[in-house]
């Protein structure tokens, strides 16, 4: 297979992670999606993952938590999947780098874009955890803001639906699935994608997204070689 991406940023859902189990982490899961990273890091490509934390804590079901301290949990359980990600990978004999927005030297290096993308030039995988380092700012806006700052040709959304739909196809059965989208569309009909922040980046920044289903850990292989796959965003020159 050839890559059609060679650099890319992988967005991973907590939630991904967990497996049947829907909550903490299934190593089984982790591993089975490890082997499919290796396999695209052996054709060539350059790897960068951000992790979620969903599969531990959500802010927003956090009740009268204050918000600020509630999504600082948040970062923290992001710490522990990107920790368990990064030991699947070196079992399968990958150099790995954890990287995070909030300082925690014992555990991680501190995200530092020049460091990260010279990682990623050396072959290595990197982790990127705790999202921005900020409170209200998702994942999905750290995943486009880091693919930005590392030059990542397009942004990999893993995720437990196999495409971007009309409406949830976990609850209607007419639901359509997009092919292809532009991100002005996912604005505009307020498409489940990624939160509005992220898209706007990601727009504004003219980096593609593509969303496909993790359950089958190869496509990550097809994606990065270009298969029909998923649903691509992206915006019309």
């Amino acid at each position: 297979m050839e890559l059609k991406y060679k650099r890319i940023l992988l967005k991973l859902s907590g939630e991904a992670l967990a497996g049947d189990q829907k909550m903490g982490i299934d190593y089984d899961v982790v591993v089975r999606i490890c082997s499919s990273i290796k396999k695209a890091v052996d054709m060539g490509a350059e790897i960068a993952i951000v992790v979620g934390g969903g599969n531990f804590w959500r802010g927003r079901s956090s009740g009268e938590m204050e918000r600020t301290r509630a999504d600082q949990i948040g970062m923290m359980a992001t710490v522990m999947n990107a920790l368990a990600v990064a030991d699947a990978l070196e079992h399968l004999d990958l150099e790995v780098r954890v990287q995070t927005a909030l300082t925690m030297q014992q555990v991680a290096e501190p995200y530092i874009r020049n460091r990260a993308t010279r990682h990623l030039e050396k072959g290595r995988v990197v982790i990127l955890a705790c999202g921005t380092g900020n409170p209200f700012f998702s994942t999905d806006t750290a995943s486009a803001l880091r693919a930005a700052e590392i030059n990542a040709e397009i942004v990999f959304k893993a995720t437990m639906v196999d495409g971007v739909y009309d409406k949830d196809p976990h609850k209607y059965s007419d639901a359509v699935r997009y092919k292809t989208l532009t991100f002005s569309q996912v604005l505009a009909d307020q498409l489940q994608v990624m939160d509005s922040t992220a898209a706007t980046m990601c727009r504004d920044n003219k980096l593609p997204l593509l969303v496909f289903d993790i359950s089958d850990p190869d496509n990550i292989v097809r994606a990065i070689s270009g298969e029909d796959i998923g649903t691509l965003v992206k915006e019309e020159n």
